[in-house]
């Protein structure tokens, strides 16, 4: 199946659909492994695995490449982060396009001036209403597959208030957006006034309030940041304490790492690898089998 359609078909689905933050094949394949349906590219890990802030420094060939080794990756759905669209509606235009050579299912498109930046930063400006709004059109005319979803990000709540974004994500609506993504939802007080305000309107969640407050609240997809931002306390951790001891004790209780670089590399796709390399070793043939 198409993961555009299997997508869908989640999507269509009762209850929400719980997508965690991924950046890379490799994270990806740990979301696949552990029982989720479909993973989320995040812009923020993207920019992060790279060494730099969420603030618009990725050009769109270097986050559809990603996307690419994600989507290689894995075979569920992949939902990717694809910042203001990299332009006017006629580089929108191109982009859908990019992205659908690339494999994703469906990409969030944000109203934010270029360059854009994480929508928990300070400073965030958001382009005219009416400008967004044909983006989005844009998008949704120049996909080929009519399944490839198209989520529509709003990023002016902390710019100009409930009233003006819930003004923004209904003329997205309108203009074909499948799903609506008003960014920098702080608190449960905010997870209800967006879904209150937008109840009739299929809505994505970004954020690590329990996924039983977003089902409760009737959103159809969340993504979650947790995996991600996570990485950073553990990863330090584990530095510093290699650095003052010597040695990592969470290795240790695998046994030094042997078994753990064992199950990576099976988590990468060793076993269906060394298969092949016994199908297609010297002097194997159609006969010998």
């Amino acid at each position: 199946m198409r993961p555009t359609l299997r997508l869908r078909e989640l999507l269509r689905r009762p209850g929400t659909l719980l997508a965690p933050f991924t950046y890379d094949g490799f994270t990806a394949r740990v979301a696949e492994e552990t029982g989720f349906e479909a993973v989320y590219m995040s812009g923020f890990g993207t920019s992060m695995s790279k060494g730099l802030p969420d603030v618009g420094l990725l050009t769109q060939t270097e986050m559809t490449q990603n996307a690419a080794y994600i989507v290689s990756a894995v075979s569920v759905p992949v939902i990717a982060d694809a910042d203001t669209g990299y332009g006017n509606a006629i580089n929108v235009r191109r982009t859908v396009r990019e992205y659908e050579r690339a494999g994703v299912a469906a990409i969030h498109i944000e109203d934010q001036v270029s360059p854009k930046k994480c929508g928990f930063f300070d400073g965030k400006q958001v382009i005219d209403a009416a400008e967004a709004a044909q983006k989005i059109r844009a998008a949704i005319e120049a996909r080929s597959d009519p399944d490839f979803v198209v989520i529509a990000r709003c990023d002016a709540l902390t710019v100009a208030g409930w009233d003006e974004t819930e003004r923004r994500c209904r003329m997205y609506r309108a203009a074909g957006a499948d799903l609506v993504f008003v960014d920098g939802i702080r608190s449960l007080a905010d997870l209800e006034e967006y879904a209150r305000r937008l109840h009739d309107i299929p809505r994505l969640y970004n954020g690590e309030l329990p996924p039983a407050d977003a089902q409760r609240l009737g959103f159809r997809l969340q993504i979650h940041r947790g995996p991600v931002f996570a990485l950073y306390p553990i990863i330090g951790r584990m530095m510093r304490e290699l650095r003052e001891s010597g040695r990592i004790g969470e290795l240790e209780r695998y046994g030094g790492g042997g078994e753990l670089r064992i199950a990576i590399a099976n988590a990468l796709g060793l076993r269906s690898i060394t298969e092949l390399e016994q199908r297609y070793a010297a002097g194997e043939t159609a006969e010998s089998r």
